[in-house]
């Protein structure tokens, strides 16, 4: 009797434990979420990606390498760049992997590197505007501009303006725009975007920062309509990356359970980096062009990530912030 009570006991332990490793596979599988499919090769193409050396921007680095891309990795720590350039070199069999150095906190270094890469690079097939801060304290940059907008939106808002003509000069050709699911619920504070008059709040300002990405791909799209030039923004998802090391000192609860062994409720680099790279390279995403993307598919964007008057006068004070000159813009192909 009490041997088949433990057989029973056992049997249905054992369904339970078959039952948990499907349901956490498959919940894996819905984190991990789309894969950019594209067989797509880039030889003699030419990709510039901003903070390349380490999270979704290195796997973005190492994807393109592998179709055979040039690939241009801007980054602020060029040791840390040169490594990871050694790295994707070496795992790729790709040696057209180089590194240049793009500080996004600083006005004169985007102008400066913008200025040497037309200079020295022949083409630029695609801009992938990658580099971010997330949640940190209210730090300045030298321009005087609090840190997210500065590094998340006016330092690439800057660097795509002074490239346009490469990227012309090679249609057709993208941009890509990482945002984050973090604008929904986010404003633009055109009064005080550096929150200089209300209590800086470390998440409103990232939520500035990442609507910001999703209305300027917007604007840029519609601005480049007809040239081959084409604009794309996304949200890779919720991923284990150096992204969240301010948010991890801020809330040591969340930093211990990012850390939990199973880490399964996030993507990994690799998969984070599946929707940018879809944006990337994947064939007849021309009609898309100023649409919002999560998961290797196009998506509705919060309310306010489709309002085009917000776009266009982020735009214009975008342009003053930065110093843009006006043989530097784009122009308006409609009227909104």
């Amino acid at each position: 009797m009490w041997e088949a009570v433990q057989s029973s006991a056992l049997t249905k332990y054992g369904v339970l434990t078959a039952v948990t490793v499907v349901f956490l596979v498959l919940l894996r599988k819905w984190i991990a979420g789309g894969v950019c499919r594209s067989q797509t090769r880039l030889d003699g193409k030419t990709v510039l990606i901003t903070g390349a050396n380490t999270g979704i921007g290195k796997e973005t680095a190492k994807d393109m390498a592998c179709r055979g891309a040039r690939v241009v990795m801007a980054c602020r720590d060029l040791t840390r760049a040169e490594n990871a350039a050694a790295e994707i070199r070496n795992s790729t069999g790709n040696g057209n992997v180089v590194v240049r150095h793009l500080d996004l906190a600083s006005l004169y270094s985007v102008r400066q590197f913008a200025k040497d890469y037309i200079v020295s690079e022949e083409r630029l097939d695609i801009l992938i505007n990658n580099a971010g801060v997330m949640m940190c304290p209210k730090w300045l940059t030298e321009d005087g501009y609090e840190t997210q907008l500065a590094v998340n939106h006016l330092g690439h808002f800057l660097l795509t303006n002074l490239l346009l003509d490469k990227l012309k000069s090679c249609t057709p050709s993208r941009v890509v725009n990482v945002s984050s699911i973090a604008h929904r619920g986010g404003k633009i504070h055109f009064d005080d975007l550096c929150f200089d008059k209300m209590p800086y709040n470390s998440l409103v300002s990232y939520q500035q920062s990442k609507l910001a990405n999703v209305l300027f791909s917007r604007e840029l799209a519609r601005r480049l309509k007809g040239t081959g030039v084409t604009s794309y923004s996304l949200h890779p998802g919720v991923i284990r990356t150096e992204l969240s090391r301010h948010v991890e000192s801020w809330f040591p609860l969340l930093r211990t359970l990012l850390l939990a062994p199973s880490i399964l409720l996030m993507k990994t680099p690799r998969e984070g980096a599946q929707t940018s790279i879809y944006c990337a390279v994947t064939k007849g995403l021309e009609e898309k062009s100023g649409c919002y993307f999560s998961d290797c598919a196009v998506k509705e964007p919060a309310p306010e990530g489709k309002d085009d008057q917000v776009a266009l006068r982020l735009w214009e004070v975008s342009a003053r912030l930065v110093g843009l000159t006006e043989e530097n813009r784009p122009t308006a192909t409609s009227q909104i």
